[in-house]
C-alpha cells in the first residue's frame, strides 16, 4: 500500500496501490473504497496449487514437462503464470518436432482454496520436412547441397534420425555449413540471402527454401608471409604453409594455415600470436592473393595450471597429459595437444582448455575445465561371421580406476568355433613415469576341425610395459609365459599334425615398435601406420624360436569421399632346435587375403588336405573406399580391391605336404553399412592366381553389434 493512517489519501494513491496488489500476484480480484475517513480494502485470493498433473503426453515424459515449467506444488495459482508454461510446454513439443501439439489447462477445484492443475496434451502428428528447395545456385546442385546441411528431407530410411523434423537453430547452423562449403570450393563471394521455413496450413509438414549468391570461382595467386617476430625465420615458417598458386581458393586451407603458422610462433614461446591473412581479389583475373601478418607478441611462460571439474578424477591424471608445466615457455602447440591428450583419455564429456594473461606481462594462466562422464561398461554384443559362426561376447570395463586413470577389463566371447575369456589391467603411468605396464590372462580355445582337423587350446598371461619415444613413435615389450595343447585330432588327420598332438610351453619376451601418425584409428582417410614385432621363445619351456612381423598402411584422399589405401606386412619365424609347432606358424586366408577361405592358403596335406601353416608369409592390398551416392547418414560405404599374398615353409616333418610358395591374388568388390543395428559388412571376390589345393572364398560377411 501506498499509504498508512493518517495519510491524505488521493484517487492517484489508491491506484498505484491497487495495482501494487494485483502484481503481488496472490490476489484474483482487488476492490478499494472510501467509507467515510476509512479506506475498506476487499481481496479475493488466488488459490494454492495443490498438485501439477500432464495427461496424454506419451513422447515427453513428465519429468522433462516438470522441470520446464514454472510453476509447482503449494505455489500461488495465477492465470498468466499458467499461459506462460503453457508456451514453454509448446516449445518442447515444437523442438521435438510436433507443431500441432496443442495444450489445454484445467483447474480442479479443491476446498480450502486449492485447485488441482492438468495440462491435457494432444501431442498431434510428427511434423516432416516435405521438401528442401535451393533457388540461385547454379555452380552446384541442390543433392550436392542437400548432402552438406544436416536438415533432412523425410523419408522412410531416417526412421531412426532426426535429421528430418524441423529446428530453427539447426536451420541456422545449415546456413554456415552452406557458407563453409562454398568457400572450400573457391566460391569467395558466396552469401546465402535467406532460409525460409513454412509451415503447411495443416501443420503436417514444413517446406525450406535456401536463397543464395554463388558468385565466381576464385584461385589461389600469390602467397606471402610478413613477420615482425625476432626470432622467427621466415624461410622456417613457409614450410608450414601448403598452399599453391592457381589451386582453387580453400578457406580452410586458410584456417589451417594460420593456425600451423601459430603453432609455429608457439614453439618459439610467444603465446599471443595474433596471425592474420590479408586478402586481396583480384575479380578481372578471378585469383585471391594473400599475406599471412605474423604479428610479434612478447615472450610468456607458464605461471599456473588451473584444473577445475574433475569430481572423480585426480588432478594428477590430467596435469599428467599436459606437454607444458608451471614455468615452461608458453606454446600453443603444446596448448593444443595437451587438449587432445586429455579428450583422448574418454573420460570427459567436455573439455575446455583456455589460457588468459598472469599476474605479470609475461606470464600467462592456463585454465583447464572438465565435465566427467560415465568410464564404466557393460556391454553385450552378438553376430555372426563366416569364420566364427554365431558368437556373443560379454565385456566388463572401468577405464578409470577409482579415478586414478587405470583400465581393467574382463572379457567373455562365446562362438560356435570359438571360446575366449580375458582379463587385462593397465596402468598408464607406472611409477609416476611415462610408462604404461599392465599384465593380460587369457584362455582361448578355437575349433580348426574345417581347416586342420585339431582344436586348439590356450593358456596363459603376460606382463607389458611401454613408452613413447616421440608423440608418434611407442615401443613396447613383453614377457609371457602360455601353454597350448593340440587336441580332438581327427582319426584321418595328417601325420604332420598327429606327430604334434598334447600340450607345449612357450616362455617368450617380445617388442614391439609402432610409428602412427593416422588422422584417426577408425574410418581413417589421411596418414599412415608401421609396426614391427619380434619375440623370442626360449628361455624355458617346450619350445624355442624367434618371430619377426613387420606391417604397414598408407591412406590417401584422392578426393572428399574416396580414400585410397595401401597395406602390407610379412613374417619369418625360425626354429631354434626343434621344428615350428602347428599353432606357432603363420597362416593366411580370410581377413587378411580376401578370396581364400580361413587358412585357405600355403601348405598343405595333399592326402587329408588339412593345412599346416607356414613359416612365413608376406601379403599386400590395394583398396579404394567410395560413397554409394546414397544419403550419408545410411551409412553405406563401396570398396574395391586387391589382395596379393603367400605362405610357405614347413620344416619338412611326416605326411605329404605340398609347398609351393606360389604368389596367390585376388580382386573384387564389397559394401559397409554402418547400421542401427551394427557394423554389417559382405565382400565379393575372385582369386586369380592360386594352387589347386587351395581352399577359395567368393563371398565373405560379418554382422555384429554392441549394445
Amino acid at each position: 500500500m501506498s499509504f498508512r493512517r493518517g495519510d491524505i489519501v488521493s484517487a492517484a494513491a489508491l491506484d498505484k496501490s491497487l495495482k501494487s496488489l494485483f502484481v503481488t500476484g496472490l490476489f484474483a480480484d482487488v476492490i478499494l473504497r472510501r467509507e467515510g475517513h476509512a479506506v475498506v480494502v476487499r481481496v479475493v485470493e488466488n488459490p494454492i496449487i495443490n498438485r501439477i498433473v500432464f495427461e496424454g503426453n506419451k513422447r515427453i515424459s513428465d519429468e522433462i514437462l516438470n522441470d520446464e515449467v514454472r510453476l509447482r506444488s503449494r505455489v500461488v495459482f495465477t492465470r498468466a503464470r499458467v499461459q506462460q508454461d503453457v508456451q514453454r510446454i509448446i516449445q518442447i513439443y515444437r523442438r521435438s518436432g510436433r507443431f500441432a501439439a496443442k495444450i489445454e489447462p484445467k483447474v480442479i477445484q479443491l476446498p480450502q482454496n486449492r485447485v488441482d492443475l492438468v495440462y491435457e496434451i494432444n501431442e498431434g502428428e510428427l511434423t516432416e520436412i516435405k521438401k528442401i528447395a535451393f533457388i540461385g545456385n547454379s555452380k552446384i546442385s541442390d543433392s550436392k547441397l542437400q548432402s552438406v546441411i544436416q536438415t533432412k528431407e523425410t523419408a522412410w530410411y531416417r526412421y531412426f534420425s532426426a535429421s528430418d523434423t524441423y529446428d530453427p537453430d539447426r536451420l541456422t547452423f545449415d546456413r554456415e555449413l552452406l557458407r563453409r562449403h562454398y568457400l572450400a570450393g573457391g566460391y569467395a563471394d558466396f552469401r546465402v540471402v535467406s532460409a525460409v521455413a513454412e509451415l503447411s496450413p495443416d501443420k503436417s509438414g514444413f517446406y525450406i527454401t535456401f536463397t543464395v549468391e554463388e558468385g565466381e570461382r576464385y584461385k589461389f595467386g600469390k602467397v606471402d608471409i610478413s613477420t615482425a617476430l625476432r626470432d622467427l625465420n621466415e624461410t622456417e615458417v613457409r614450410k608450414h604453409v601448403k598452399i599453391a598458386e592457381n589451386d582453387w581458393y580453400d578457406a580452410n586451407l586458410v584456417q589451417d594455415t594460420v593456425s600451423a603458422l601459430a603453432d609455429a610462433a608457439g614453439s618459439f614461446g610467444y603465446a599471443f600470436v595474433d596471425v592474420r591473412p590479408r586478402v586481396k581479389r583480384l575479380r578481372d583475373k578471378k585469383l585471391i592473393n594473400i599475406v599471412f601478418n605474423i604479428q610479434e607478441g612478447p615472450r610468456v611462460f607458464v605461471e599456473r595450471i588451473n584444473i577445475t571439474g574433475n569430481v572423480r578424477t585426480q588432478d594428477k591424471v590430467i596435469r599428467r597429459e599436459f606437454r607444458l608445466i608451471e614455468g615452461d615457455a608458453f606454446s600453443t602447440a603444446k596448448l593444443r595437444r595437451s587438449r587432445q591428450r586429455i579428450r583422448n583419455l574418454g573420460f570427459f564429456e567436455k573439455v575446455e582448455v583456455a589460457n588468459v594473461p598472469g599476474t605479470t606481462p609475461d606470464s600467462t594462466v592456463v585454465n583447464v575445465e572438465v565435465q566427467e562422464k560415465s568410464t564404466g561398461e557393460v556391454s553385450f554384443g552378438a553376430g555372426f561371421s563366416s569364420s566364427s559362426g554365431v558368437l556373443g561376447d560379454l565385456t566388463l570395463r572401468e577405464r578409470n580406476l577409482i579415478g586414478k586413470g587405470q583400465d581393467i577389463k574382463l572379457r567373455l566371447s562365446l562362438g560356435q568355433r570359438e571360446q575366449q575369456i580375458d582379463l587385462s589391467f593397465t596402468e598408464p603411468y607406472f611409477l609416476n613415469r611415462n610408462l604404461s605396464a599392465g599384465f593380460d590372462i587369457f584362455r582361448n580355445t578355437r575349433d580348426l576341425q574345417q581347416e586342420s582337423s585339431f582344436d586348439r587350446e590356450r593358456l596363459g598371461g603376460k606382463l607389458r610395459i611401454g613408452y613413447r619415444i616421440k608423440e608418434a613413435l611407442i615401443q613396447n615389450w613383453f614377457v609371457g609365459g602360455r601353454e597350448d595343447t593340440v587336441t580332438d585330432i581327427d582319426e584321418g588327420a595328417s601325420l604332420a599334425i598327429q606327430e604334434q598332438e598334447g600340450p607345449a610351453v612357450t616362455i617368450s619376451v617380445g617388442h614391439g615398435l609402432s610409428y602412427d601418425v593416422r588422422n584417426s584409428r577408425f574410418n581413417t582417410s589421411r596418414g599412415y601406420l608401421l609396426r614391427m614385432d619380434n619375440e623370442f621363445a626360449g628361455f624355458a619351456g617346450d619350445v624355442e624360436y624367434f618371430k619377426n612381423e613387420l606391417s604397414g598402411s598408407y591412406y590417401y584422399p584422392f578426393l572428399a569421399d574416396v580414400v585410397g589405401s595401401v597395406s602390407a606386412g610379412s613374417g619369418y619365424i625360425v626354429g631354434l632346435g626343434n621344428g615350428i609347432r602347428i599353432v606357432d606358424r603363420f597362416f593366411l586366408g580370410g581377413g587378411d587375403l580376401r578370396g581364400f577361405d580361413n587358412l585357405g592358403v600355403g601348405p598343405r596335406d595333399v592326402v587329408t588336405g588339412d593345412a599346416v601353416g607356414g613359416n612365413w608369409y608376406y601379403r599386400g592390398s590395394l583398396q579404394v573406399r567410395f560413397p554409394l551416392g546414397l544419403p550419408n547418414e545410411l551409412g553405406f560405404q563401396g570398396r574395391i580391391f586387391t589382395d596379393i599374398g603367400s605362405l610357405g615353409g614347413t620344416d619338412g616333418g611326416t605326411g605329404v605336404v605340398t609347398d609351393t610358395g606360389s604368389l596367390r591374388a585376388a580382386a573384387g568388390a564389397g559394401i559397409g553399412w554402418d547400421s542401427p543395428f551394427g557394423p554389417i559388412s559382405v565382400d565379393i571376390s575372385r582369386a586369380f592366381l592360386k594352387e589347386s589345393f587351395d581352399d577359395d572364398q567368393t563371398v565373405r560377411f560379418s554382422f555384429g553389434t554392441r549394445f
